[in-house]
């Protein structure tokens, strides 16, 4: 922008890109990174002198204001240091092992991205917006016609040019405009899906005038051209080639699972979540025992809450009941909203480790579920419950379902995705040792998918699974 051509607000604009860019590109402070953890510590530490040093020891001294016996302060006292200590054990355990870091022991290399963005695709997304945007619109061109083929086909890599889409065949007569790439991430910046978004269906750009689907049947009386138009597409970008995982910001090729965190500024192995309360990220090394972490975190806050406030509801009956103390209210409100926070947290991971997806890959499942909800309400009307619920039966006939057949980590059963994680010894789902099968750098890939990462089709996979 030359200087005459300068206004206000294109001053103001540059300067707040110039200011994203550095803070996409510079690591948090380390103050900033652990000032949580600190936090963390003290809460524990008043919460524990509240419990402790007022709750109890009023009950084993035998104040005038204990809530209870003597007997019943050393039982509370016992099993609350037995959790206390466990807590602490799993919290210090997660905060002191690091989640991996690739860029440790892969060198780096000069290895680019295929293909870059067309200028046309940067174009901001409107509350019009098809939730839930594909890999497609992410990544550099693909023809998305040619999807079937392209599966069929796993040892050609997905094309990363324009080319002109072929007539399809009558079996996949299916209308597919071109899709191009759609991304906001800035030079430098691994182009891998680390958090996905809303696109908005004008992103999408079709090569030359957008045919209209013929009204045939596409291979299926039972189908109308709605209903193709409509089908399920799953991503045809190959991310296990070494083209898509090559980060451009630590220049080194990202084994599978690994994303790159910002507030890190690394590339983390199995990348969950950055988490601010143990200071870093969750990874593949520490996402056991962020999982024992909140599991006993939420027992402690809910043991606590429950006795403090059983005793105080019981000493109201009594004729002569000791003034509330204001920091049983403070020691409440803290335990309830911390165990309720951590219990939450526990069942999320118990979910996302039973369907083998971390927390970053479980957005892509949900993306392409809003999608084809949005599928559906295009195809029926919104009281048309059965016809909707028959249009995703058929879908799962074809593809598998999406987060189990179309997951390309699930390892056909619940208890082997959490043994991968948690172990195979049964002391080591509840206690902050061990170790889960997982090196962290190798995951055995779903047979559902081909060998570059892409979802086939049922007719496609391995006979013993069909």
């Amino acid at each position: 922008m030359s200087s005459s051509d300068r206004t206000c607000c294109g001053v103001v604009e540059e300067a707040r890109t110039r200011a994203r860019n550095r803070r996409a590109n510079k690591p948090q402070p380390w103050i900033t990174l652990k000032f949580a953890v600190g936090l963390t510590l003290a809460l524990i530490a008043y919460t524990s002198y509240v419990y402790v040093g007022i709750f109890c020891k009023d009950m084993i001294v035998k104040n005038e204001n204990a809530l209870g016996s003597l007997t019943t302060g050393i039982v509370f006292l016992v099993i609350f240091s037995f959790l206390l200590l466990v807590t602490l054990w799993s919290y210090f355990a997660v905060v002191i092992t690091s989640p991996g870091y690739p860029a440790d022991f892969i060198e780096k290399t000069e290895l680019e991205r295929p293909g870059q963005p067309p200028a046309h695709a940067q174009q901001p997304a409107t509350f019009n917006d098809t939730r839930g945007m594909s890999f497609e619109l992410m990544s550099p061109a693909v023809d998305v016609s040619n999807h079937g083929s392209a599966l069929s086909n796993s040892g050609n890599n997905v094309p990363v040019t324009h080319p002109a889409v072929p007539a399809a065949t009558k079996q996949d007569r299916v209308y597919h405009p071109t899709l191009h790439y759609q991304g906001t991430s800035t030079p430098g910046e691994a182009r891998i899906v680390d958090v996905l978004v809303p696109a908005n269906h004008e992103s999408v750009h079709v090569s030359g005038p957008a045919p209209h689907p013929p009204h045939e049947n596409f291979g299926d009386p039972n189908l109308d051209a709605s209903s193709a138009m409509f089908a399920r597409r799953p991503s045809t970008t190959p991310v296990l080639t070494p083209e898509y995982r090559f980060c451009n910001r630590d220049r080194i090729i990202k084994p599978p699972r690994t994303h790159h965190c910002r507030a890190c500024g690394t590339c983390v192995l199995k990348y969950d979540h950055h988490c601010p309360w143990v200071g870093h990220c969750v990874g593949a090394y520490n996402h056991k025992f962020f999982v024992n972490f909140v599991q006993w975190a939420s027992i402690l806050s809910f043991w606590m809450f429950a006795t403090v406030l059983g005793l105080n509801i019981r000493s109201r009956t009594r004729p002569s009941a000791p003034a509330l103390n204001p920091q049983y209210i403070v020691l409440l409100a803290q335990t309830a909203l911390f165990g309720l926070f951590c219990f939450l947290m526990f069942l999320t991971q118990l979910q996302l480790i039973m369907l083998n997806q971390t927390t970053v890959e479980s957005l892509g499942f949900r993306s392409m579920q809003e999608r084809e909800q949005d599928n559906l309400a295009h195809m029926h009307r919104w009281y048309q419950y059965g016809a909707k619920k028959r249009t995703r039966r058929r879908w799962d006939k074809e593809w598998g379902r999406i987060g189990k057949e179309g997951n390309l980590w699930w390892l056909g059963s619940r208890r082997a995705n959490w043994e991968s994680v948690m172990g195979k010894n049964v002391w080591w789902w509840f206690l902050p040792v061990g170790h889960g099968l997982d090196d962290g750098m190798n995951f055995p890939t779903n047979p559902r998918f081909d060998k570059e990462g892409r979802w086939r089709r049922r007719r496609e996979w391995p006979s013993d699974l069909q």
